[in-house]
């Protein structure tokens, strides 16, 4: 695991993204982390640029669904998405099953549409990693994601 903030980064490097919209699909479990990575995301796109009224921001009931949300969200004339989830390590397989379709079902829409979709689902072992991560010690994935969300909407409009 980390030790530094991943989130700090050069923001004179970030295109200005006031001509694009975002959409953002959050999952409503483990919404104490979910939407802390939503608000970083947010907070992000609108420091660089974006209007207020360009970032549409829907909710699902887990994470498992994101795909679906972030499939449909890709229909509503969005240059990127970022889907946000939390999926922390429990006594079961499910935490592998979830992970893993997740990955693979965004994965599926990147590949398959051509609207990006930036993978901000954390994956920790500990709700301890998980705040450290979306907004703690380690800064917030959701900043991350929005400033990838920024670049693949500048490269899908340049390709």
């Amino acid at each position: 695991m980390a030790t530094t903030n991943l989130s700090q980064y050069d923001k004179n490097t970030i295109p200005n993204a006031k001509d694009f919209r975002f959409g953002i699909v959050v999952s409503e479990w483990n919404d104490n982390i979910t939407e802390g990575l939503a608000q970083g995301a947010y907070d992000t796109l609108v420091e660089h640029g974006t209007l207020p009224e360009n970032i549409l921001q829907w909710h699902v009931p887990g994470s498992y669904e994101l795909i679906y949300g972030s499939k449909k969200m890709q229909e509503q004339k969005v240059d990127a998405v970022i889907a946000i989830g939390s999926v922390i390590q429990g006594e079961t397989k499910h935490f592998d099953f979830v992970c893993e379709a997740v990955s693979q079902g965004i994965k599926d829409l990147n590949v398959q549409h051509d609207t990006p979709v930036i993978f901000c689902v954390l994956t920790d072992n500990t709700m301890q990693q998980a705040i450290d991560r979306s907004g703690g010690k380690h800064g917030n994935k959701g900043v991350e994601a929005a400033v990838a969300a920024i670049k693949m909407a500048v490269l899908r409009q340049n390709a």
